[in-house]
């Protein structure tokens, strides 16, 4: 877990602006008042700037005053948001009255935040479901260029090194899509690679995961992920990537030898990409459970700006580290823009 420190430490070099639509919310307030007193990132809070200073003080919080203070419903950019969204969403038949209670709503109001560069990038969910974070972000934000999907990625943290980069693991996609054509897969493998870099500050060497190794099975499921493979190399040929490969041949070396030889990645990956979510979401449960691996995450992946989702059942320490790991996302993002 020292890859945790490192992503804070990181953070705090460079601190970026991340907005918390949920500024009332009891978990939310106890990760900004961390956040603040050790300087990780700049906060917005959204929410009426006097519940939550009086929510503050009753539990003992003191470093919110730090943070921005937004009210959803009364502040000085308020007009200019409303035109932004329309010029946004005009053409999909938005009036500028439904935009002015749109943005009133935080969800919507963070992402404006963003893309009027007022803010680097959002995490909320704690609150709300993952489709209501998303829709704006979607609409607003808006994903990478060259990028049509978003996905999830999960960082596992295995008891020992054997597998991966030192024990770590990167894990997609276990949250967003149910089932991706070959050509949104090999965008999902892409969209990895950056993560691995941006989060991880690691050189990813990625498998393309299948039930068969370099044909050893016949399937129109092993076909999607042999077509995927092909799209990814196209869209990224600089990588390290492979497929088809079984989950064996790409974390264990001595199956890699006999699998699939000479391949750059068999027996070495750090990055796992699951042919669908079903598959995904299983197979990082069952190394959280069963090896006792930490799961952090998923951390969205394939947006123009970071937009993070968490659970309703976060706590106050996954709050704290996913907004670390946002404002990562970000400082890779504008250093890969130049």
């Amino acid at each position: 877990m020292d890859l945790i420190q490192d992503i804070i430490s990181r953070a705090k070099a460079n601190p970026q602006h991340i907005v918390f639509p949920e500024g009332t919310e009891e978990r939310t307030l106890k990760a900004a008042d961390r956040l603040l007193a050790e300087g990780v990132v700049r906060l917005t809070l959204i929410g009426d700037p006097s519940a939550i200073r009086s929510h503050a003080q009753e539990l003992g919080l003191h470093n919110i005053d730090k943070a921005n203070l937004l009210d959803p419903k009364n502040h000085e950019k308020k007009q200019a948001y409303i035109d932004l969204l329309l010029d946004l969403r005009r053409k999909k038949g938005l009036t500028e009255e439904q935009a002015a209670v749109l943005v009133e709503d935080p969800l919507y109001l963070g992402c404006l935040m963003i893309k009027a560069g007022d803010a680097d990038g959002e995490l909320a969910g704690a609150i709300n479901a993952t489709g209501d974070v998303l829709r704006p972000a979607l609409q607003i934000v808006k994903t990478t260029p060259g990028i049509s999907c978003v996905s999830g990625i999960f960082m596992m943290f295995l008891p020992n090194n054997t597998y991966g980069e030192n024990g770590l693991l990167l894990f997609a996609d276990c949250a967003v899509m149910p089932n991706p054509t070959a050509e949104e897969l090999a965008q999902i493998a892409v969209s990895s690679a950056e993560s691995a870099r941006a989060i991880a500050n690691i050189e990813p060497r990625i498998a393309m995961l299948s039930f068969s190794t370099k044909g050893s099975a016949k399937h129109e499921l092993v076909d999607k992920v042999v077509e995927a493979t092909r799209i990814a190399k196209e869209m990224a040929p600089e990588l390290q990537l492979d497929g088809e490969l079984q989950l064996d041949a790409a974390l264990v070396s001595k199956v890699a030898s006999l699998k699939a030889p000479g391949s750059p990645v068999a027996g070495k990956a750090n990055v796992l990409i699951f042919p669908t979510l079903e598959a995904g979401n299983i197979g990082y449960k069952l190394v959280q459970r069963l090896a006792g691996a930490e799961a952090v995450g998923p951390v969205l992946q394939g947006m123009a700006a970071p937009v993070n989702d968490l659970s309703r059942g976060a706590s106050v320490d996954d709050i704290y580290k996913m907004a670390a790991i946002t404002a990562n996302q970000s400082i890779a993002l504008k250093a890969k823009k130049g």
